[in-house]
């Protein structure tokens, strides 16, 4: 906590007016009647220097922009899960567009889970949904680490989920 004004006990002290300007080391008292003089108060900075800093400020707008920066620091994001749906017949064009969204929700902090849906005979050919969760994740690699690797869930969805990294 910040010692202000009247609390100041150590004689001399080094100023620094609203400006930012050095004023010099001046007795306390002198320091606190220049502070009440620009209708401010003078407050201690730096009380481990010697001698100690003390700044002529508006104490209350310095608490308060403290304060909004701690809870503007402290803002969490709330981690989604978004979703993306591919076929084992998805073309190549319609993947790299649907990577690209991937990425971007990856970079915004979410989860990414890719689906492959399996459809009638599709379901022979699910060693091509495997490749493509497997092609993804290798492009993606750069920014997501894998949390749930490719697998079946469900009688006809193989997935998988990636997580951003850092």
């Amino acid at each position: 906590m910040h010692r202000i004004n009247d609390q100041i006990r150590i004689t001399p002290v080094r100023v620094v007016d609203s400006e930012g300007n050095m004023v010099g080391v001046l007795p306390t008292e002198e320091g606190l009647q220049i502070a009440q003089d620009a209708g401010l108060d003078l407050v201690e900075v730096s009380p481990n220097d010697r001698p100690p800093v003390c700044r002529i400020m508006d104490y209350g707008k310095f608490k308060y922009e403290l304060k909004k920066r701690k809870t503007k620091g402290g803002r969490q994001h709330s981690v989604q899960v978004k979703e993306i749906r591919l076929r084992p017949k998805t073309g190549e064009h319609d993947i790299e567009f649907k990577i690209k969204r991937a990425r971007r929700f990856l970079e915004n902090r979410d989860k990414v889970k890719i689906n492959v849906i399996f459809r009638g005979r599709e379901n022979a050919h699910r060693d091509r949904g495997h490749e493509m969760l497997r092609g993804i994740i290798e492009i993606l690699e750069d920014i997501a680490k894998v949390e749930k690797p490719p697998g079946m869930e469900g009688g006809r969805t193989m997935s998988t989920v990636l997580a951003p990294k850092g």
